[in-house]
């Protein structure tokens, strides 16, 4: 009677310590954060060659501005573009170029 107790019970105390913990790493709660800055470059990298290909950018320097400028526009409601916009703001309002 006593070993079908134990033969019952360690499967279970088993089952119960293997159950509880997991090898995988938490993913970050910023992961949505990190794709989005992700899609920023890649989007902007694209849009630059695209730019200096048509001949529509005369230098590299202009190429990103024209597509940093498109990307703010078309992608305007993911969250790297509204921290951008913050940061401009405070940058805005330290250098004294606030608007009322």
């Amino acid at each position: 009677m006593k070993r079908l107790v134990l033969i019952c019970l360690l499967p279970a105390a088993a089952l119960l310590s293997v159950t509880g913990c997991s090898s995988k790493p938490k993913p970050t709660p910023f992961i949505a954060t990190e794709v989005e800055e992700n899609f920023k470059q890649r989007w902007i990298a694209k849009r630059m060659a695209d730019l200096q290909a048509t001949k529509q950018a005369a230098d590299a320097n202009e190429a990103r501005r024209v597509a940093t400028g498109e990307f703010r526009q078309k992608f305007a409601s993911t969250s790297v573009v509204q921290q951008q916009a913050d940061a401009d703001a405070a940058a805005a309002t330290t250098n004294g170029n606030a608007t009322p």
